[in-house]
């Protein structure tokens, strides 16, 4: 099948949506579609800038096998006539081709200077366009084809940066120590979608209410499950929307153990028609407003698909990093979302006691080199052999001066055991400090009571 019959089997609405899709890529402003009745010539409105000053552009769109004169002498007077403080032009696009009258007629306008010149687009301009822009025409769609990413990693220092940053936090390990964690980089699909939102609510006591404002929003782009970002990801995105690099899975995968790229799946016109619906169901209120006759009424007021204009669809993979550190009998795994330095984290397993679950940075821990487990302070021991820290869930224990000691294995606390026999008995009190400190203490008070009851006190 042909990309000329391919395009054909769209209907002519779809076949505008398709255009304004293409025009909207090709970098023009303000692109919208008007009322798809009593369109008086007009199928699509846009602006362009040239030279600093603003200018608006008529389109209108002729799914059919030939354009003759009268389509385009049709559309001279509705740009002619459509309401734009500044200057006016227009265009004709096709799916199949213009006659000789109708090039003629274009021509003749140009050549005469005429202020309202048109410019004609046939199918062949039109797959030229396509290949420049990555248009799908076996669905006569725009499908989302993005080759730019927020950088995954620092490029000013190694992919492992965070990690150590991380385990910086941790007692009784140095960085310099920690093994090369595995690591992969998942791209995720984004959208930033910026929409205008002009409506006006009038009954007949006047206008009782007006939106005129611009919604710009950062949307996780998931195939069929679109979802407005929130919080810090979206500022991640927002911030470094332009502190872009090119996407180039080769490169990555000399960086990153596993490189995994998510495609859009969705079209441009499937993200603009679910951005309408949400700004649509955001902006709909209810208003309470008092009649002629001082009655008090409620209208809700909901925006029509026409009073939402979107104004651009950029597309940017934001990298979802994650990096596991094996040490001992344990997995560590930190994922955030990366823009270079800038990160957003999704889970640190580094910050979290492996006995308890205790999480958060606020916490100390104390890594256990016995068996690679960090832990909070309420399961981190002093071992008694080799004074450093040993963690309650690898510990042997056993009771010396009715006192638990902790050792690394059975043969620490075999050789302390033999040391135990061989103490004097005031070296062994001392195994128990506060057993020692409490017989110190009631040996002082029996003396005080001794020396009351003989009047030297």
């Amino acid at each position: 099948m042909s990309d000329e019959e391919l395009l054909d089997d769209l209907s002519g609405f779809e076949f505008e949506d398709l255009i304004e899709d293409v025009f909207r890529n090709l970098g023009y402003e303000n692109v919208r579609q008007a009322a798809r009745t009593a369109d008086e010539g007009r199928d699509i409105m846009m602006e362009e800038v040239v030279d600093g000053q603003r200018r608006a552009i008529v389109v209108e769109c002729k799914h059919t096998d030939t354009v003759g004169r009268p389509v385009v002498q049709k559309l001279h007077s509705a740009v002619a006539t459509f309401d734009f403080d500044g200057p006016k032009r227009g265009m004709v696009v096709t799916t199949g081709r213009f006659t000789t009258p109708a090039k003629e007629y274009a021509a003749d306008l140009r050549q005469a200077g005429d202020p309202f010149p048109i410019e004609l687009i046939d199918g062949t301009d039109l797959r030229e366009i396509a290949d420049d822009i990555g248009l799908d025409l076996y669905n006569g769609r725009i499908e989302i084809i993005c080759g730019e990413t927020l950088r995954p990693f620092d490029p000013t220092a190694d992919v492992a940066a965070p990690v150590r940053e991380a385990f910086r936090d941790i007692d009784n390990i140095a960085t310099a120590d920690l093994p090369t964690p595995d690591s992969q980089v998942d791209f995720q699909p984004v959208v930033l979608i910026t929409a205008d939102v002009n409506a006006v609510f009038e009954t007949s006591v006047g206008v009782i209410h007006r939106i005129n404002q611009t919604d710009q929003f950062v949307v996780h782009a998931e195939r069929g499950h679109p979802e407005i970002m929130q919080g810090s990801v979206r500022r991640l995105v927002e911030e470094n929307r332009r502190q872009t690099t090119e996407l180039d899975e080769d490169a990555f995968s000399e960086v990153f153990d596993a490189v995994d790229v998510h495609r859009f799946g969705q079209t441009e016109t499937d993200y603009k028609e679910w951005a309408v619906g949400r700004l649509r169901d955001r902006h709909t209120t209810t208003v309470t407003y008092t009649g002629d006759n001082n009655v008090t009424y409620t209208k809700t007021c909901e925006p029509n698909q026409s009073d939402i204009s979107v104004q651009s669809i950029t597309p940017v993979y934001l990298p979802d990093v994650r990096q596991t550190t094996h040490l001992g009998e344990y997995a560590y795994p930190l994922e955030y979302y990366a823009a270079g330095p800038s990160r957003v984290t999704v889970e640190d397993g580094i910050h979290r006691c492996v006995q308890c679950g205790t999480d958060g940075v606020d916490t100390d821990y104390t890594f256990c080199a016995n068996c690679g487990s960090i832990n909070c302070p309420d399961h981190i021991k002093t071992e008694r052999v080799e004074g450093t820290p040993v963690c309650t869930g690898c510990a042997v224990t056993e009771r010396f001066a009715l006192r638990t000691k902790y050792f690394y294995d059975d043969e620490n606390r075999a050789q302390f055991r033999a040391e135990y026999e061989q103490m004097p008995i005031h070296e062994k009190a001392m195994e128990n400090r506060p057993l020692v400190a409490g017989a110190v203490l009631a040996t002082l008070v029996v003396m005080l009571i001794g020396l009351s009851g003989v009047g030297l006190i």
